[in-house]
């Protein structure tokens, strides 16, 4: 079925189904505009009695340069305090940043107000993750006046570009689910859809990674040092957090209840950050909760000179929303993370409710108004706190509340591996949580009564169906949780939940034959096309005939006919060119290392792990070392010239993959100081790889790797972003590579390795093999090069090779190796043809429509969620125009 048309139905459905879903008509007005723009009214003029604040703030800020430089030095003085003889560029970025959010917040203002008016059913999505990136050239774009600021600045004497590179990157979140999230804020805005997010505003980052003598060191990342002008701190919207206390029966008109009491109680003050839909007024919220104590400190305690026990209580709460992820190797870490996971759903729930009450109505009409995102587990124990909340303080039965709880929540699961999906200990839950320990009990019970009845004498699927694990110790599948408690669950690839039905999930989909779904992930080509790759961008623009190719990227699609076009490959690659220069720069700034910029430029970044495979990358730039090395001067000139780059963080206790790291660097500092080999091959490490530095390496990737064990990446978005750019992919077909094969033309990537039904044969046969055959020549020599400290560390890397060589191949690196080098030999024959390759790279890049979030977010709207567009009225040019609501 043709992917195109299944939108489109779609979205016919919707249109017809909701009088409140109209087409776009939300639209900015053109970038530099100095019109009066006359803002939608909300109430009747009759019930504003100030005429002067009606007239003050009837009409948005206009977006001409002389309003935009009066607002800029505007915020300099009144706002940072500063004079016209201090003006540096990071009070630039502050000024600018404050002049870009007032505009934000007025379309904020309109879109919340018309929201509460219209009173939609909205969908809030509970992310402990949010990468949202560097918040200034995206709001610039999307609302489209990033060439009047531009000028505005010029004239004042700075450069828009250079103000970009003062902003730190948000340290809110690790990987792929932080940026997904954000990418689908993204789309949920520009689609107009009635949307929240939730989260945690962290202090710290996971870290950031410094690389000393090739070894990673974490250090802090403050990106608070400086404040965060995008946020605007909410005093007046706190909520109390409960940890600890015991519990009591009560009765109150004749029916018994439970009393949560005791312990310890914080506070969650709301920061609220909006998000700017592209070409739209629309403006949703991210809303980020800190941690703060309920008293600031003891003051008799410090009166009595007990300092540290005055603030000890402060000291605490403010723990919980310090650090994202704390190691939770030990009992009190995983009881800061299981406070993390509570403190966050408490909050956001409390926040839902007493919006819903904000009208009159009854809890029956709960989930007609209300749906929950979770995104992974982590936020599992909303359900819990729903049903808590329910029962405990609304005096709902327990039939009544499950009904509603398990009509409001849907679960995204994002990994099929059974290690990695989340379980509390029952002894942490009971003393953090006995209230909810409690509830999850009372679940479990009626839930495998269901079991039994469904199955009867089938005891076998109580065990891996229950919500308790009993080996090991008691714990909480809070997956199995989130399957039993929401009305749909999801996977992010077709793969992915093909996985999630026949292994970790398959009796649950034995008995909810239809509550699996696939909900293939996407990316913004806002972000990843328009505001990274601007030539990328101004060339579809032009080829098009303007910008509609951004909110709807099928478009592109039609530049497909130029793909054998000689002067339209010229374009493409000098766009391409113009990238890796940038690039080039960047890596010698903050690498110290000299890029050849006409060799093929070979990219891997992503979070570092055993199954996501850099230790095969790593290996084959050794064997890419050797063969360069022991050719003679003349056949060295037949080799295709490479930079391997690999970027990605390793968890601070993650030694194997830390090994990883290292084993790059050293490969790197052998073969950069080669005189005979360094001109054909050079190996970088990528430090600190983030957002913003993600959006200078993918447009200048011509080749990236996505080379995971078959059936252990759930989809993965990166690989979306690269082909996006016009990279293409050397991979497995994992993940969402088995859909971009399908998209692009499995003709156009480089496929190798095992097939996912393999996988499990495989490893039992490899456990059974001589290791020195298995591993096979190639392998055992460079295997042997680090044994004789070619590249030095010896013991460590030795023991990194041991992971792989002993019957332990777990991930099949040794057995995929020589169909790698298959299809690395295939890239050196394309690259070798600059036509084919420049054809191989159009076509990809304008067939990755599926891949926009915009497409993803609309499935979700249309098939779980069931909420519609609510645009934010546009505004007028003349009164007797102006929307009145």
């Amino acid at each position: 079925m043709d992917f195109d048309e299944t939108i489109q139905e779609k979205t016919k459905r919707i249109n017809r189904g909701n009088s409140f879903y109209p087409t776009k008509s939300s639209s900015r007005i053109a970038d530099g505009d100095s019109s009066d723009q006359l803002r939608p009214v909300f109430k009747s003029r009759e019930t504003i009695n100030n005429e002067k604040l009606w007239s003050i703030m009837g009409s948005y800020l206009k977006n001409d340069v002389e309003t935009i430089q009066q607002n800029i030095v505007n915020h300099i003085e009144y706002t940072l305090a500063r004079t016209r003889f201090n003006f540096d560029n990071n009070g630039c970025y502050n000024a600018t940043a404050h002049a870009i959010r007032d505009r934000l917040i007025e379309s904020w203002n309109d879109t919340q107000q018309h929201w509460t008016n219209q009173d939609p059913k909205r969908i809030y999505y509970m992310s402990l993750e949010f990468l949202l990136g560097r918040h200034m050239q995206n709001a610039l774009t999307n609302l489209r006046i990033e060439g009047a600021f531009k000028q505005a600045l010029q004239d004042l004497g700075f450069k828009l570009e250079e103000i970009y590179e003062e902003e730190h990157d948000p340290a809110l979140g690790n990987g792929g689910l932080g940026r997904l999230a954000a990418c689908f804020l993204d789309s949920m805005a520009t689609l107009d859809l009635p949307a929240w997010g939730y989260g945690i505003r962290y202090n710290y980052g996971i870290f950031a990674q410094k690389i000393v003598n090739g070894y990673q060191m974490e250090v802090p990342d403050y990106w608070l040092t400086y404040g965060n002008p995008w946020e605007i701190e909410r005093v007046d919207v706190n909520y109390p957090v409960r940890f600890y206390g015991r519990t009591r029966k009560v009765t109150e008109n004749g029916k018994e209840k439970t009393v949560w009491e005791g312990g310890e109680v914080v506070l969650a003050q709301a920061y609220d950050n909006p998000i700017p839909g592209y070409n739209t007024f629309t403006t949703i919220n991210l809303r980020l909760w800190r941690s703060v104590p309920v008293q600031e400190f003891d003051f008799s305690l410090f009166n009595q000179a007990d300092y540290f026990k005055a603030i000890e209580a402060r000291q605490r709460a403010e723990y919980i929303s310090s650090v994202l992820y704390p190691n939770d190797s030990t009992y009190s870490g995983k009881e800061l993370r299981l406070k993390q996971q509570y403190f966050f759903v408490c909050a956001t729930l409390q926040d839902i409710i007493r919006r819903f009450k904000k009208r009159r109505r009854t809890w029956k009409d709960f989930p007609e108004k209300v749906c929950v995102q979770l995104n992974d587990t982590h936020p599992g124990l909303a359900i819990v706190e729903l049903l808590r909340i329910l029962m405990d303080l609304e005096g709902l039965d327990r039939e009544a509340a499950w009904t509603i709880v398990s009509k409001t929540f849907a679960y995204t699961n994002h990994t099929v591996l059974p290690e990695a999906l989340e379980k509390w200990g029952v002894d942490l839950i009971g003393a953090l949580l006995p209230r909810h320990l409690e509830i999850i009990y009372e679940i479990n019970h009626f839930w495998l009564q269901k079991i039994e009845q469904k199955f009867p004498g089938d005891v076998s699927k109580l065990g891996p169906m229950s919500l308790i694990e009993e080996e090991h110790g008691k714990r909480v599948r809070i997956a199995n949780l989130c399957v039993v408690g929401t009305f749909a669950v999801n996977g992010v690839a077709a793969l992915h939940t093909e996985l999630l039905k026949t292994t970790i999930f398959k009796d649950f989909h034995q008995l909810f034959p239809k509550k699996i779904q696939n909900k293939t992930n996407g990316v913004t080509p806002r972000r990843w096309i328009l505001c990274c790759n601007p030539g990328l961008a101004e060339l579809y623009t032009r080829v098009l005939g303007g910008v509609g190719w951004v909110n709807e990227l099928d478009l592109i699609r039609q530049i497909e006919k130029k793909a054998d076009n000689a002067e339209f490959q010229r374009v493409w690659a000098e766009i391409k060119l113009q990238n890796k220069r940038r690039l080039v720069k960047w890596v010698k700034s903050h690498c110290g290392i000299t890029i050849d910029e006409n060799s093929l430029f070979d990219i891997m970044v992503k979070r570092m792990h055993e199954y996501k495979r850099q230790l095969m990358n790593a290996l084959y730039a050794i064997y890419r070392y050797f063969q360069i090395k022991n050719a003679t001067p003349e056949e060295r000139l037949n080799f295709v010239p490479r930079t391997i780059f690999i970027g990605g963080k390793a968890a601070p206790g993650y030694t194997t993959a830390k090994r990883v790291i290292k084993l790059i660097n050293a490969i790197g500092e052998v073969v950069n100081n080669d005189k005979e080999v360094n001109q054909y091959l050079k190996v970088v490490f990528l430090p600190n790889y983030n957002v913003s530095n993600a959006e200078v390496i993918i447009p200048a990737a011509e080749l990236s790797q996505h080379i995971s064990t078959a059936g252990m990446e759930a989809s993965g978005t990166s690989n979306m972003k690269f082909a996006m750019n016009g990279c293409l992919i050397i991979g497995t077909m994992d993940g969402a590579n088995v859909e971009i094969a399908e998209e692009a033309g499995k003709e156009n990537l480089f496929i190798f390795g095992a097939l996912v039904d393999e996988v499990n044969g495989l490893r039992q046969k490899m456990t059974q093999k001589d290791p020195v055959e298995y591993a096979g020549p190639i392998l055992n020599q460079i295997f042997r090069s680090i044994e004789d400290n070619v590249f030095g560390a010896r013991q460590e890397l030795v023991a990194l090779i041991d992971t792989i060589r002993n019957r332990n191949d777990y991930y099949l690196v040794c057995h995929d190796f020589v169909d790698y080098l298959r299809a690395q030999e295939e890239v050196d024959r394309c690259y070798a043809n600059p036509s084919e390759w420049n054809r191989r790279s159009i076509l990809t890049a304008v067939r990755m429509a599926k891949f926009s979030s915009d497409r993803t977010i609309q499935e979700y709207a249309y098939d779980i969620w069931n909420i519609a567009a609510c645009p934010t009225p546009q505004p007028a040019l003349k009164k007797e125009d102006v929307f009145k609501e």
